[in-house]
């Protein structure tokens, strides 16, 4: 005899509501543009302005640049007067300046690819606009004196030559000089590899961090894996991008230090974010160190470029700590570097506070209180 089909066992499984299932896709939509918005906003937001260079040259010289810059909103340099170039090389070198501009006789353009490649060619067309001024004004005055010669002729006077003239030598017309005072290595020409070598030390520590949180048992134990995940990442990194591809230029272990601390501090965060909150703590690491952090480190572009306060408040982030050291200790080593080994150091310290806090009261919580102990 057939069941009825009113009499079929229930298995347990019920579909979704149709409204809960679309409510869903809506959410999921909603988050992919967050995640779009957030990898987006610093390429469409980015722009020059505001970033430290150098000047030196006359009065006049100095105030038609600034004049000229002035017609522009924002203004892309911020200008600061330097005694001569070897002041300049010199802030340069020590990262206070990302280039400067030599308006004396022989007017030149002095740059640091290294520093930014952004920078640098916003440079290098000042010194195009330069040359084309220079040409210009070149061109003017020899009409003007062709023309104080075809009018003397016509008066039938003599014409008043000038010296250089009348020694049969044409007019020297200055050359603008662009020189690259620190060069990007042999194997990043772009600085595309450097700027990218975020994200594998952010997407590293991440995985780092979830890894040892749901992997490891015992916050001693996690620590311990975490000081080993660092020393062997920072390794391995330095080992793919400098020593096989020769992104990276300059000591290798400074730089392999530098790595290793980067996802270290990152995979602290998120070792103790999880042990303060449970597994949500691994979702709050991510979206502070990827989708905040990220966005606004300022590693392809300068921090100045970025809306303020964002450029600067990303330099006291993992990832921006982590690119703008190592930048400097690859290619400036007379530029301060107190500051980023501070706040790296300072995040990594903060994840293992976090992780001990959250082990030793999860801990509390489970223990029963003595009187429900037997004696």
């Amino acid at each position: 005899m057939s069941m009825r089909r009113d009499d079929t066992p229930d298995s347990g499984i019920h579909p979704t509501r149709w409204g809960v299932a679309a409510l869903f896709g809506l959410i999921g939509s909603v988050l992919v543009a967050i995640v779009v918005m957030a990898f987006v906003w610093p390429a469409a937001t980015s722009q020059a302005q505001n970033l430290p260079v150098g000047i030196d040259g006359s009065e006049a010289a100095v105030g038609a640049v600034e004049d000229k810059l002035a017609e522009q909103d924002p203004a892309p340099f911020d200008l600061s007067a330097v005694d001569d170039r070897d002041d300049a090389v010199q802030r340069i070198q020590s990262r206070e300046l990302y280039g400067a501009i030599l308006l004396g006789d022989e007017p030149e353009v002095l740059i640091a690819t290294a520093a930014s490649p952004v920078a640098a060619q916003a440079l290098r067309g000042v010194a195009t606009q330069l040359q084309s001024q220079i040409d210009t004004a070149a061109k003017t005055a020899l009409t003007d004196q062709l023309t104080a010669i075809v009018g003397a002729l016509k008066t039938g006077q003599m014409p008043q030559l000038p010296q250089a003239a009348t020694e049969g030598a044409a007019p020297e017309i200055p050359t603008v000089t662009v020189t690259d005072l620190v060069p990007l290595a042999d194997g990043d020409r772009t600085g595309a590899g450097l700027a990218a070598s975020v994200f594998p030390m952010v997407l590293g520590g991440m995985l780092g961090g979830i890894l040892l949180t749901l992997l490891v048992q015992g916050v001693v134990r996690r620590l311990v894996g975490l000081l080993v995940f660092g020393i062997a990442a920072g390794a391995l990194i330095a080992l793919v991008m400098q020593t096989w591809f020769g992104i990276l230029a300059g000591d290798w272990l400074l730089n392999a230090a530098v790595l290793g601390l980067g996802v270290t501090a990152t995979s602290a965060l998120i070792v103790g974010l999880a042990a303060l909150m449970g597994p949500p703590g691994i979702g709050v690491g991510a979206v502070i160190t990827m989708f905040i952090a990220n966005p606004i480190a300022g590693a392809a572009t300068p921090p100045q470029f970025l809306p303020e306060p964002w450029g600067e408040v990303g330099q006291f982030f993992v990832p921006g700590a982590s690119a703008n050291l190592l930048r400097s200790v690859m290619y400036f080593p007379d530029a301060p570097t107190a500051m980023q080994w501070t706040v790296l150091g300072c995040w990594l310290v903060g994840g293992v506070v976090l992780a001990l806090v959250g082990h030793y009261r999860n801990r509390a919580e489970l223990t029963p209180p003595p009187r429900q102990l037997e004696a």
